[in-house]
């Protein structure tokens, strides 16, 4: 079956004038609906926010965030956000792309000539596609991400990890932290200031402890990316990603037709759009194009998802799996998770 090909006009898509609010009535059946999704999925503690035009709208903190000492998740609790963090790659991926450092139609081979994809461009990568007999082909693979950290050096010369150090400081992103290990000597030789390193452990501090679930039971688990990588690793919190939606929105990380762009999939052999644009998947739903992302780890998940006609996005963090666990979200299909319906049901109607 042909999937709709989804159009974002500029005129609709990254503008914070367009803000539809929900009444009280809404959004707290929406928060007793996801607690109970929640306690369903078993995960510990959930954080999560929406954000309506350029104001949260609602935000709401379930669960635990440390479950052995009875410590309550928090809207400032921190989590890795596992395959999320490409969403915020992406977003320097393209800044870069607009002000021609790099292009994302280089050949990958050009900042990483070992990779196994040398020979597909950049924006291949971001769009998880490669070229088939009869022209792209879709498939979700993270690990291919790996060779945009080399090109984003070249873009900001500075490393990796620097380079998304400073775009979270100047998007204001105080609680975010780019890597677990951020605060050990691998900071400091990326290029991290002391002070930087400081804040970072007090963010660290107030990590959510990881969990896996089964029967019901929780267990403490570990985070599954150690360090910053192109597709994982980062340390936020769903405050701080209300920043980052806001400012990709207003125009602050990269102009409107850049994110347009971003946010339009490309078609793939027969002619009908691919699941995921450059960094987002990208769907309809009712008529109207959804944008989102997930990232899923070892005791950790995540998901943004936004309604650009709408200037509406939902943000959750989780301490388990259980944002995504099961849902096959990797096939390109946002329906198949209970914690998006609930939300498109209630808000994008």
């Amino acid at each position: 079956m042909k999937r709709p090909f989804v159009f974002i006009t500029l005129a609709v898509s990254v503008t914070l004038a367009v803000s539809i609010r929900a009444d009280d009535l809404v959004t707290d059946r929406f928060s007793a609906y996801l607690e109970a999704l929640r306690v369903q999925t078993g995960i510990p503690g959930l954080a999560a926010t929406i954000v309506s035009g350029a104001d949260t709208q609602w935000e709401g903190a379930f669960g635990q965030l440390d479950v052995e000492h009875s410590i309550a998740t928090r809207p400032d609790t921190p989590f890795e956000i596992d395959g999320l963090t490409q969403t915020v790659m992406a977003s320097l991926a393209l800044r870069c792309d607009e002000s021609g450092f790099i292009s994302l139609d280089d050949r990958v081979a050009k900042y990483a000539p070992t990779s196994p994809d040398a020979a597909s461009t950049l924006r291949m990568l971001l769009t998880h596609t490669s070229l088939g007999p009869g022209g792209l082909v879709f498939s979700y693979n993270l690990s291919r991400l790996a060779p945009m950290a080399a090109a984003l050096s070249v873009c900001t010369e500075a490393s990796y990890r620097a380079s998304i150090a400073g775009l979270l400081d100047r998007l204001g992103m105080a609680d975010s932290v780019p890597g677990l290990d951020a605060t050990s000597g691998a900071g400091a030789a990326d290029g991290i200031s002391s002070a930087e390193i400081q804040r970072y452990s007090g963010v660290l501090g107030r990590l959510a402890v990881p969990y896996t679930v089964s029967g019901g039971r929780a267990t403490a688990s570990t985070y599954a990316a150690p360090t910053i990588t192109a597709s994982s690793g980062l340390v936020t919190t769903v405050r701080d990603l209300v920043k980052f939606d806001v400012a990709l929105r207003s125009g602050q990380v990269m102009r409107a037709d850049t994110l347009v762009a971003a946010w339009t999939p490309p078609a793939g052999a027969n002619g009908a759009s691919l699941p995921h644009g450059e960094g987002w998947f990208v769907q309809g739903y009712n008529g109207e194009p959804i944008v989102w992302q997930f990232g899923q780890g070892n005791g950790s998940s995540s998901m943004v998802i936004t309604a650009p006609h709408r200037a509406l996005t939902l943000i959750m963090l989780a301490n388990s799996p259980g944002l995504s666990q099961g849902f096959n979200l990797a096939a390109g299909d946002l329906n198949t998770s209970p914690f998006a319906r609930l939300f498109l049901g209630l808000f994008v109607r």
